[in-house]
């Protein structure tokens, strides 16, 4: 069944909503990259209101997302992962050498992404150098992906999308790839970057792809922006996919869901 997944995405410090497509570097400092950030919502909460509401509500899977490597994003990871200590999944920055860090800190699963992917291209000796450090029960890869079209015959092609969404890869969505990785993690995590923050519906289209080349369980996120996209992802996906809200969420700011329509539905499915 298709459930309701939490998400904390920390920037500056802060529990942030961002525009997906305009998050360039660490934006700790107002510079012309900085200038362009897109924010839907900044919350006055600190990161622990979140996970203490995930937890009481029984949100698992929930991931926490440091958008920059720096001490004030690593605090509020920190005070998240403290709150519902081995519950939360925890991705942003992390590598070889920090992943058994923050799985000691409290975090059940790590999140990678970019630093599979050096200089743009995929690299299973890092992957394996993970699985060492913390176990492939412990692993989720991040496959987000930008929308991408095959000049040689139009077909739409999904690709991954590292270094916040900015570094395009050549490393494609498919059955194949996800066959191969899925022996070496536990989950997957797909963020759909060109909609992500957006709050004008999901890929549909991805949706689908995703259920049919993946058969571990695999979370979507990326604008979502009713909560009867959780029907839409179910049937779309036949159960195998998970969703997740951001911007469209009231506990985000949001004016589109409510957080307890959510929580609603993972405990009608159970």
């Amino acid at each position: 069944m298709t459930r309701f997944r939490g998400c904390i995405d920390i920037h500056s410090g802060q529990v942030k909503q961002i525009v997906g497509g305009t998050l360039h570097q660490d934006d700790t400092t107002p510079t012309s990259s900085s200038s362009k950030l897109s924010t839907n919502f900044v919350s006055t909460k600190p990161s622990s209101y979140y996970a203490n509401l995930y937890q009481q509500n029984n949100v698992t899977g929930t991931h926490v997302i440091k958008l920059g490597s720096n001490t004030a994003n690593d605090n509020a990871a920190l005070e998240a992962l403290r709150t519902w200590p081995n519950a939360l999944q925890i991705g942003g920055g992390i590598n070889g050498e920090n992943s058994k860090y923050w799985i000691e800190q409290g975090a059940s699963h790590v999140i990678v992404t970019s630093w599979l992917f050096p200089d743009g291209q995929f690299s299973q000796e890092r992957l394996d150098q993970l699985v060492n450090e913390v176990g492939k029960e412990r692993i989720v890869i991040d496959l987000s992906c930008r929308k991408k079209i095959d000049e040689k015959n139009g077909e739409v092609k999904w690709v991954v999308a590292i270094n916040k969404w900015q570094t395009i890869t050549d490393f494609e969505l498919n059955r194949e790839n996800f066959s191969k990785l899925s022996n070496f993690c536990d989950e997957f995590l797909v963020h759909a970057a060109d909609v992500e923050g957006l709050c004008n519906g999901i890929d549909e289209e991805l949706v689908v792809k995703l259920s049919e080349w993946c058969d571990i369980p695999i979370t979507y996120a990326g604008g979502a922006k009713n909560v009867n996209d959780l029907n839409t992802v179910e049937k779309l996906s036949k159960g195998k996919v998970d969703l997740t809200y951001g911007s469209a969420l009231d506990i985000f700011g949001g004016n589109l869901v409510k957080f307890q329509d959510c929580v609603d539905w993972n405990n009608n499915s159970n």
